[in-house]
């Protein structure tokens, strides 16, 4: 178990915020990521689809032998989380309990608010007070526009609901992150912005350790990225985010049932 390699997997790139964290925690762990560019996103999707997919991209992983799986999409870890950890014979992880419990703990007056996709909000997984979905966030993100003057009026729009009446915010897509800055800028610089990459990317490391997962080997780890739609605008942004070349690690499959 301790050599096997981390399976990670989200709708499209935004799962890279957590893969980035991992590898931060983890530099020795191997970590195969799949993201589902084909049919990304999931926040707009029903159910019974997004369950669907997820189970789709789990199987994948595990066809890898990987010995857990990180759920690395809200949408996914709100809709689907509590079926594949019913399923699936490895441990599984979603980014919702632990960003939930961290924006509880670094909360002084308990008014947390959380955005996120439709999908996801409307979910009602996050048990907090104030909420907002952001249904355009993910295709600008997917699609490079990170700085677009488009987004920042989004971005200002989207959050102007909750200006003043939260001391923490979840993040509740893994793709926001890329647009951490944007947001910042939009709420009370005392505001605390909670990061469910970094959150699940803990918990991961402790169960690892907790159960003597880890690998030992003394070496970096090797990072490889499946998608199911190959694109060089894909290639393009996650290097950007990323911050090294993907390039000859990255592949295309197909995980149709």
């Amino acid at each position: 178990m301790q050599s096997k390699p981390i399976g990670v997997f989200d709708s499209g790139l935004g799962g890279l915020t957590v893969v980035k964290e991992l590898i931060k925690d983890l530099p020795n762990e191997d970590i195969l990521f799949l993201g589902d560019t084909a049919r990304v996103p999931y926040g707009t999707r029903s159910k019974e689809v997004v369950q669907k997919f997820s189970l789709e991209d789990a199987n994948f992983l595990l066809s890898k032998n990987v010995k857990c799986i990180v759920i690395a999409c809200n949408t996914s870890s709100a809709l689907a989380g509590g079926l594949l950890k019913s399923k699936m014979e490895i441990p599984v992880f979603d980014v919702i309990a632990p960003a939930t419990r961290e924006a509880k703990r670094v909360s002084k007056t308990g008014n947390i608010g959380v955005i996120g996709t439709r999908g996801t909000i409307d979910s009602g997984a996050y048990k907090v007070l104030y909420s907002k979905n952001c249904p355009l966030f993910v295709p600008f993100i997917e699609e490079g526009e990170i700085n677009s003057p488009a987004l920042k009026i989004l971005v200002k729009s989207y959050l102007s609901t909750l200006k003043g009446k939260i001391d923490t915010l979840i993040m509740g897509c893994t793709h926001y992150p890329i647009i951490e800055n944007l947001i910042r800028n939009e709420v009370t610089k005392d505001v605390i912005l909670v990061n469910p990459g970094k959150c699940v990317s803990k918990d991961v490391k402790n169960y690892l350790i907790k159960n003597n997962m880890l690998n030992g080997q003394n070496k970096n780890g090797d990072i490889k990225y499946f998608v199911t739609d190959l694109t060089e605008r894909f290639v393009k942004v996650a290097e950007i985010f990323l911050e090294e070349k993907i390039k000859g690690k990255i592949y295309m499959v197909s995980i149709n049932s």
